[in-house]
């Protein structure tokens, strides 16, 4: 196991930032920490990088105790990477070398693999937001750790920044290592991540794969004069997973195996008569929201 946590809490006065967080991450996985701003993402990952003392439970970097030696075999990106604006690529990341005790020439593998190699002798304040956005991924990879910790790391950046960042991710992962990333933005947990925790209000609502957990069901909408009966016979016969009455309109998430030519033939039985019926693809944000709810 790369990284088991139990019960993590902590609390900064009346607000409860994390609360009994337990997650369990194997090696070669990419998970994600998914939910809004304030769910407690940030607050977790600085708990398990020793950034932040948690008030109770524990935790361990590959089945071992937190200590230097586990350390040295992370990369880690919490919130803003601070970078000196006057001094070059290079020197930057020579600085971060010495401190990490990793070789000199290392810096130049990073560079290359985040398109910066071109760049090196530039001041990092004359660099774009997602040009800044890699340079603090090289310096995650310096010492080419298993592990790579990001918190947001495409935040703030805009459609282009966030597909340059997206694959720089992706092709770490397709090299074996595993991925931990804290993200409010949905589309890239589902693109980046195999599995995912969703959080809400410093709580872990929901934990799995990816493409089971925020599998995505199409939504029936019908309109009727009668959706209280429509609705009665629908769930009687389990034909739904749930039905949602909106005036005269139902929004229904059908049962497995049943589709729209099961609920219309189903109303013509009873003497229903349907004003409307249509299938409304489901999106990642619906399934997100319907979560966090």
């Amino acid at each position: 196991m790369i990284l088991e946590t139990a019960n993590l809490s902590k609390r900064y006065g009346s607000i409860l930032a994390a609360d009994k967080i337990t997650l369990q991450i194997e090696e070669g996985s990419a998970f994600g920490l998914l939910g809004p701003n304030g769910s407690g993402k940030t607050t977790t990952l600085g708990m398990v990088m020793s950034v932040l003392k948690p008030d109770s439970g524990w935790y361990k970097w590959f089945d071992s105790e937190p200590n230097s030696p586990v350390y040295k075999q992370i990369g880690c990106l919490l919130e803003v990477p601070n970078f000196f604006p006057y001094l070059s690529l290079k020197k930057n990341l020579e600085i971060i070398v010495r401190i990490r005790e990793v070789e000199m020439s290392d810096i130049n593998r990073v560079l290359d693999e985040t398109g910066l190699i071109n760049r090196k002798n530039s001041r990092f304040d004359t660099l774009s937001l997602g040009m800044k956005q890699r340079m603090a991924i090289a310096a995650t990879l310096l010492g080419n750790p298993g592990v790579l910790v990001l918190d947001e790391p495409a935040n703030g950046l805009d459609p282009e920044g966030i597909a340059e960042v997206r694959s720089l991710i992706l092709r770490q992962r397709e090299r074996g290592k595993t991925i931990i990333m804290a993200s409010h933005i949905l589309d890239e947990v589902e693109k980046v991540c195999t599995h995912v925790a969703v959080l809400k209000k410093g709580t872990v609502i929901a934990s799995g794969e990816v493409d089971k957990l925020l599998q995505m069901d199409d939504v029936i909408i019908v309109s009727t004069d009668k959706p209280e009966i429509l609705k009665a016979e629908l769930e009687s016969r389990v034909l739904v997973k749930s039905v949602i009455i909106n005036g005269n309109s139902l929004e229904i998430i059908p049962a497995g195996g049943v589709d729209s030519a099961a609920i219309n033939k189903l109303a013509y039985e009873k003497g229903i008569v349907l004003t409307e019926l249509r299938i409304k693809k489901s999106t990642l944000e619906d399934q997100f929201l319907q979560l966090i709810k």
